[in-house]
């Protein structure tokens, strides 16, 4: 008889399970799955439990769903910036922890920022309500400060991180280690390219002496070594291939030194930057290098980017690169105006599609989480934005956005500033508002 009970309460619990489960329903919007499925005409999304798990014509919502009805709206994936310091940074130069920022030289390629991230910071709030649901978060170098410290070529380990507003942001540890090349890495290493060249090779040359040697020196037999042990192996993933060089770089000629360094060393690289990358892009797409790119940068503010053209994206895309944006105007602060750059590519000639492509899957190509976000596909987290237009189109912002599978707040310190202050009629001063 206790047998019978027992069992029949295992059950209970088992279908009170099923019926627990979170399905909500997407239905009616022009979704660009961004995915194998392209666009779909009134089309549903169903997501359980955070994740995808049907999205096409003439699905048949579940009793008990919760329904969104998207009809005349555009759906996508929600947005990734591929560079930046969101969760790091509040407000730029202020004389607080600099977070993202690498001196000195103890720690270099070990120098890992996941753990400073905020995901309570403002910025967060401000930028997802926009649609930003991913962001690579970067250790970043700075000029020397007032107590004569400097930063290092080699910046250190950047993470991929979700914007969402439930625990466990961080999606990916040691997605990239940063490393500065070209005129700005000579700027650390003794005002000259080729020693910011040979910082690198040397920290890597230790780290493979490191790899056959490391029983040795576990053992005691110590070998001397520039880099720490947290350093070397850092290094480790990077010349496995698992963790890529994310080089800061500019300049043609210092693109195809870097081509020649990852054939070499049999590692992985994404140029950020990459102003020249459109002379060189048959032998980006042949080496399978990635451009983290400005749309709209077109000056050359110096030497490295005297080849500036605001073309270089469709070229780019057009040659085989895969491409990301990352200009000054859509990280960090602005992460949001990701959509701008996209937009400004599309009317240089990159095709609409190419562009969304650039601020969703390509990105997770790129740190290697395709397989889970980017597009709008069974089996993938529910990260998706419901637009009431063109989402390239300025004056077009989401009306919906779910990270995970969760609808997060439309609200940010940003909007209750602006609420506050559109209250004219209250008789109260602004700071007492509510």
């Amino acid at each position: 008889m206790n047998h019978a009970i027992s069992k029949s309460i295992i059950i209970a619990i088992f279908f009170c399970g099923l019926a627990s489960a979170q399905i909500t329903a997407i239905v009616g919007g022009t979704v660009h799955t961004v995915g194998p499925a392209g666009t779909i005409e009134n089309a549903t999304i169903l997501i359980e439990d955070g994740v995808i798990t049907a999205v096409g014509k003439n699905i048949s919502t579940p009793s008990g769903a919760t329904i969104i009805n998207a009809a005349g709206k555009i759906v996508t994936p929600g947005l990734f910036t591929p560079f930046g310091q969101l969760g790091l940074v509040e407000i730029g130069n202020s004389a607080g922890p600099l977070d993202a920022v690498q001196r000195g030289e103890q720690f270099t390629a070990g120098f890992d920022i996941a753990d400073a991230f905020n995901p309570r910071s403002t910025l967060i709030a401000v930028n997802r309500i926009e649609g930003v649901t991913r962001a690579l978060i970067a250790p970043q170098a700075r000029r020397t400060d007032e107590q004569g410290r400097s930063s290092h070529v080699i910046s250190g380990l950047a993470a991929v991180v979700n914007l969402g507003d439930q625990p466990g942001h961080i999606d990916k540890r040691a997605a990239a280690l940063v490393v500065s090349l070209g005129e700005r890495g000579s700027s650390l290493a003794g005002a000259s390219r080729v020693s910011a060249l040979l910082v690198l090779r040397n920290a890597l040359d230790e780290a493979i002496d490191y790899r056959a040697n490391k029983n040795a020196f576990e053992r005691g037999q110590r070998r001397e070594y520039i880099y720490s042990i947290a350093d070397l192996e850092a290094l480790q993933g990077v010349l496995t291939g698992d963790i890529p060089l994310l080089a800061h770089v500019e300049r043609a000629s210092d693109m195809e030194v870097l081509i020649r360094l990852t054939a070499q060393y049999g590692i992985r690289a994404i140029i950020m930057g990459g102003t020249e990358a459109w002379m060189i892009a048959d032998q980006l797409a042949a080496a399978h290098i990635p451009v983290l790119m400005a749309p709209t940068a077109n000056l050359p503010a110096n030497f490295d980017r005297i080849n500036a053209r605001r073309d270089a994206a469709g070229l780019l895309v057009s040659a085989g690169v895969k491409i990301g944006f990352a200009g000054p105007q859509s990280q960090t602060h602005n992460a949001r105006n990701i959509t701008q750059s996209a937009g400004n590519a599309v009317s240089e000639g990159l095709s609409w599609d190419d562009a969304l492509r650039a601020i969703t899957l390509a990105p997770a190509e790129i740190y290697g989480l395709a397989d889970q976000i980017g597009s709008i596909e069974a089996g993938k987290q529910a990260d998706i934005v419901i637009w009431p237009g063109d989402p390239l189109e300025l004056t077009n912002y989401p009306e919906k956005v779910f990270i995970k599978g969760n609808s997060i707040s439309m609200v940010s310190r940003q909007t209750l500033l602006r609420d506050r202050y559109l209250q004219t009629e209250t008789g109260k001063p602004p700071a007492f508002r509510r």
